[in-house]
């Protein structure tokens, strides 16, 4: 068994991608990006990660179409094998999925930045209110009873509205 190239995603990449699932999943794609199948007892074996907790990292990747299995059966036992692969051609959908995901609630952050008007008490650790909140309290701080004052939010509409820019043109330059 040889390993595994990967032509669609590098290496970081694919432990960035590894890593949104958790640690145990981090160290089973270590394995399967070395081979070009594997069982999972093999990789609990090489990890030492818990058999179930292979699986489960497994089957995390398997509902995003990360890994494929192939389902054999064990001629003496009867019980089913299964052969895991990574599919590095589907991580780039993947993180295209993810980055529309993260837009799409960019720009539902940035209507709402912009359409509203916001009050704080400006105490750290109380937190701010749309006017109609804020009206309703009469502009005092429900957590601690101090006055509110008008808080402008131009530095989070920048924020948001650079990093919508920024997602936007990753996107671009990877769309085919």
């Amino acid at each position: 068994m040889g390993g595994l190239k990967l032509f669609f995603v590098d290496d970081e990449t694919l432990k960035n991608v590894a890593a949104l699932f958790g640690e145990d999943t981090v160290r089973v794609v270590n394995v399967l990006e070395r081979v070009d199948e594997i069982t999972d007892i093999q990789i609990a074996d090489q990890t030492e990660i818990r058999l179930n907790m292979v699986r489960k990292a497994l089957y995390r990747l398997y509902d995003h179409s990360l890994v494929a299995l192939r389902q054999s059966r064990d001629k003496e036992t009867g019980w089913f094998i299964y052969h895991w692969r990574l599919q590095p051609d589907q991580f780039a959908g993947f993180i295209t999925h993810l980055k529309l995901h993260v837009l799409e609630k960019l720009e539902a952050r940035l209507k709402y930045e912009t359409n509203q008007e916001f009050y704080s008490c400006q105490t750290p650790g109380c937190k701010r209110f749309p006017f109609e909140e804020a009206f309703e309290f009469l502009f005092k701080c429900p957590a601690c009873n101090k006055s509110m004052v008008y808080f402008n939010n131009d530095q989070i509409v920048e924020t948001v509205t650079q990093k919508i820019k920024q997602i936007k043109k990753e996107l671009s330059e990877h769309s085919i």
